[in-house]
Order: structure tokens, then C-alpha cells, then sequence
């Protein structure tokens, strides 16, 4: 009797065996056919583009050399930018930001009757090289560091008789964030700082003076981004 049920028994187990082999083959099958059946998901290329709203904050100070107590201040503007990434990996990118504003140029301190000494155009292309913290899912902060060289265009001069403010190199700092919405889009927010100290030539009264405008301008940007 203990023979038939050992028998059994192992009559019972080899069937279950078979059985779940069965199963297990199914269900790779089933797995493999799901997984054929999916579309790829296309990854992300090296280039990103983004369009921003940018607010350029300057430091109101500056100097005319042999005019003791002489200061500057220069208006803050809002302009349109657009910068363009590549990424040479995951983590490490260069960016390069276009666009351009103004800045009207004010005496103050001891050459504050002047009133507005001149206009110029500002166009600071800066190129920086950043590293992107990947750990985070679709918040993905970075930091930067680079050079600026800002170009000084349509100057007009105001209470003075002429204004001449020269091209200048600085350095450059960066921080911000993208929060990616899918694969290819997100919303973006982006501080800069940079070094831009240019000196300038001005004349006043047909008197021929020099000295230094300290912009060292603050660039606080948000808009949209693009990776393809």
C-alpha cells in the first residue's frame, strides 16, 4: 500500500512538474511577444536648445579716473535669450547664450549732474562648460563656469560729448536647473554671474576723460528647453 501511494505521489509530482514547465514557457513567450510588440523609445541626442526671459541686474558702480567721489549706475533690463548645449556625456555639457540688451549710463556721486552720460548695446556671448547631476529623475541641477566677451555697440552719447566703451573678456558663473516634462522638453531656470568690468573713453565739456564702468551683471533666466 505504501508502494501505491509513493507511486502516486510521485505520479502527482511529475505531472505538476510538466505542468509548470508549461506555464514558465508561456509566460516567456507571452513576455517576449509583449516586448516585441513595443515601440522604442527614441533616446534623448547631445544637442539642447533653450529660450529663455532673462532679467540683466547690474552693479551700479564705476569710476572716472581723476574725479574724486565720481560713481555710475546703469539701468537694468529685460530681454529675450536663447542659448545652445552639447552634451559630450550624461554629465558634462557646453553652452553657449546669445542675446543682446542695453544700458543707459548715469553719473553719480560727484558727476551726478551730468544725468545720463550716454547708451550702449550690450551683446555678451558667453561659453561655459557645465557639469549636470543625473541622480535626481526629471530634476536635473547643474553648475558652470566659463568666459564672456561682450561687444559694445550703437553707443550714443548723452550729456557727453562722445562715449566710447571698449570690448571687454570676463569671467563667468552659472547655476540652474532643467525640469524635464518627457524626453525631449522642459522648463528651465538659470543664474549667472559675470565678471565685466570694461573700461571706457569719454568726453565732456571738450575735456577727455577715461575710466572703468564695473556692470559685473547678474543674468536671471527661466523659459523652455529642447533636447534632441
Amino acid at each position: 500500500m505504501v508502494r501505491n501511494w509513493v507511486g502516486q505521489w510521485r505520479g502527482i509530482a511529475v505531472a505538476a512538474a510538466l505542468v509548470v514547465a508549461g506555464m514558465q514557457q508561456a509566460t516567456a513567450a507571452d513576455i517576449q511577444s509583449v516586448t516585441q510588440n513595443e515601440p522604442p523609445v527614441a533616446a534623448s541626442g547631445p544637442w539642447q536648445i533653450r529660450l529663455r526671459a532673462l532679467g540683466v541686474i547690474t552693479d551700479d558702480k564705476g569710476n572716472v579716473n581723476g574725479i574724486p567721489g565720481s560713481d555710475l549706475s546703469y539701468s537694468d533690463t529685460v530681454t529675450p535669450e536663447l542659448d545652445i548645449s552639447y552634451y559630450f556625456t550624461d554629465n558634462v555639457a557646453a553652452e553657449l547664450i546669445l542675446g543682446t540688451t542695453y544700458a543707459n549710463i548715469h553719473g553719480e556721486g560727484t558727476i551726478s549732474g551730468l544725468g545720463k552720460v550716454g547708451k550702449v548695446w550690450v551683446l555678451p556671448p558667453t561659453l561655459t562648460l557645465q557639469y549636470h547631476f543625473t541622480d535626481f529623475g526629471a530634476f536635473k541641477p547643474y553648475v558652470g563656469a566659463g568666459l564672456n566677451y561682450t561687444i559694445f555697440y550703437n553707443q550714443d552719447a548723452g550729456s557727453a560729448d562722445a562715449l566710447h566703451v571698449k570690448n571687454t573678456f570676463g569671467g563667468a558663473l552659472q547655476v540652474g536647473f532643467d525640469y524635464m516634462l518627457d524626453q525631449h522638453w522642459g522648463v528651465n531656470f538659470d543664474v549667472k554671474k559675470l565678471f565685466l568690468e570694461p573700461k571706457f573713453d569719454v568726453t565732456v565739456g571738450g575735456t577727455n576723460l577715461t575710466g572703468k564702468a564695473k556692470l559685473n551683471p547678474w543674468l536671471i533666466g527661466t523659459g523652455v528647453t529642447y533636447r534632441f
